[in-house]
């Protein structure tokens, strides 16, 4: 069954994701792909981030996200947002402080900004559900989803 399971969520499709938070003066983004709109009224997004993430810790203490929908030839900002340096990553992109104080990525089709309102933990990854407090959408293009780079997210760090 552990084999069959691994190759089904391997298959599973997902969207890809910037995710960016802001705690004091302390900025970072990550890369995620476990998103999804939970409700339209009001409007909510639940993102899955494990506890070990140096994201999770800001998300704690902030209480806001913003994610970043970004288009199939961005892969360039999966190496970005994964790399180890929270500051660096925002090096020489244009970017703003949004309402909430996330980093707002202004070159992606689009950008929602959230107020967390529920922390669940009904594994190993909290899910931060968040209401939309702000939203920009800067142009229609195919987003990037699992199916466009080699590799899968299934939940380890």
């Amino acid at each position: 069954m552990q084999d069959a399971l691994l190759k089904t969520m391997a298959h599973m499709t997902y969207g890809i994701y910037v995710l960016t938070t802001r705690a004091g003066e302390t900025i970072n983004g990550m890369i995620a792909s476990w998103v999804s709109q939970v409700s339209f009224d009001p409007p909510l997004f639940m993102v899955a981030v494990h506890p070990n993430r140096y994201s999770h810790d800001l998300l704690m203490q902030s209480g806001h996200f913003a994610l970043h929908v970004i288009d199939d030839q961005q892969k360039d900002l999966l190496a970005r947002f994964k790399g180890p340096v929270a500051r660096e990553k925002f090096d020489a992109i244009a970017w703003h402080e949004g309402v909430t104080g996330c980093p707002i990525l202004e070159d992606c089709i689009a950008s929602v900004e959230c107020r967390i309102t529920q922390q669940l933990a009904p594994g190993n990854h909290t899910l931060f559900v968040g209401e939309v407090v702000d939203a920009v959408f800067h142009a229609e293009k195919r987003p990037l989803c699992t199916l466009d780079y080699a590799g899968c997210y299934l939940g380890k760090k």
